[in-house]
């Protein structure tokens, strides 16, 4: 098998001690948020299960940090099946492709993360795979190739991705369930840092989980992260509790404002607000300005600014708004300029 493979054991077949240090939900029941998509998941789970067949082919979009790859394991945790997973850059040959699915068991759950980077080429071996459970190979070269056609076991694609757009439509076609993950509230974020911090024996007040949540950027990778380093500052300066007062000052240490602005957030809006008058400027040009790479600003930094109405895209580049003037304490422009915004 190709060096690609990477197989994992389900959830449920994990150590309890693992278990216990991990801050992955591992049954539905646990998974905090997405309410729509969980209802969805249990009736299809328990459909398929009723009726001794593979979940159909599921497709999860959305932002990092969302748990994308905790559904994928929870999905398979609760059909009791093996999953197995890779990601959509590790396949670079169809032989990646064909070691992965001639080595499933039936019903297993084969998990590509950052499906919309899996080479175009490649795309093609899926659809006799998903459709058919077929995997057409062939062998040798030249005048005297041939097609051998493989029969696979039933099994089930999940996809992740953070860019939909860039999916091909026969593919993402060929999923039967598509759902898009969606950032999350305050409360369902303090919710997922009290489960987290019981997890790892932190003593934390709703205070404390609160201030948390709400600079997390709606995502709970982002909220665990924070968790742990406030829980390192409360244990050496505030006796090892976690309440407002302590959260607020470890997140200022940490220079996260209480919009879940970092350093470099307000700083790409210092540029464009201040170095270009407000915009518009090309991204080029801004990622020169605050030192950072253009596909780092794009895919990291950009949507939460977006998100939170701080710049906007324009034909000519990136532009502040009014509240971004305002986040950083500057007056918004007047007159002519404020055309911009």
């Amino acid at each position: 098998m190709s060096d690609a493979t990477a197989r994992i054991q389900t959830p449920y077949l994990l150590a309890e001690d693992e278990l216990d240090r991990s801050l992955r939900p591992r049954r539905l029941e646990e998974f905090i948020g997405q309410e729509a998509l969980r209802e969805q998941l249990l009736v299809a789970i328990e459909a398929a299960g009723a009726r001794g067949e593979a979940l159909d082919h599921l497709l999860l979009a959305g932002p990092p940090g969302l748990g994308k790859t905790s559904l994928a394991q929870i999905v398979a945790a609760e059909l009791e099946v093996p999953f197995v997973q890779t990601a959509g850059p590790a396949l670079e040959r169809k032989g990646d492709i064909a070691a992965f699915l001639t080595a499933l068991e039936p019903r297993s759950v084969f998990f590509v993360d950052e499906i919309h980077r899996l080479p175009r080429a490649l795309e093609e071996t899926f659809y006799p795979a998903m459709e058919d459970l077929r995997l057409p190979i062939t062998v040798g070269q030249g005048a005297g190739a041939r097609v051998v056609t493989l029969d696979l076991p039933p099994f089930t694609l999940i996809g992740a991705t953070t860019r939909s757009g860039l999916l091909t439509t026969p593919l993402r076609d060929r999923f039967g369930i598509q759902a898009r993950l969606e950032p999350y509230s305050p409360h369902e974020l303090a919710a997922i840092v009290r489960r987290s911090a019981a997890i790892l024996r932190i003593e934390l007040q709703d205070g404390g989980a609160l201030a948390i949540a709400q600079r997390s950027r709606g995502t709970p990778r982002v909220a665990n992260r924070l968790l742990k380093r406030v829980r390192d500052y409360a244990e050496v300066r505030m006796q090892g509790v976690i309440s407002a007062e302590a959260a607020d000052a470890a997140l200022t240490l940490l220079e996260v404002d209480e919009r879940g602005l970092d350093r470099l957030d307000r700083e790409i809006l210092h540029a464009i607000c201040v170095k270009f008058a407000g915009g518009p400027v090309g991204l080029s040009t801004l990622a020169v300005a605050v030192g950072e790479e253009q596909d780092t600003l794009e895919d990291v930094y950009e949507p939460y600014l977006l998100q939170e109405g701080l710049i906007k895209r324009t034909p000519r580049g990136r532009a502040a708004t009014a509240a971004a003037f305002e986040h950083i304490g500057l007056p918004a422009p007047s007159g002519a300029e404020a055309a911009l915004f």
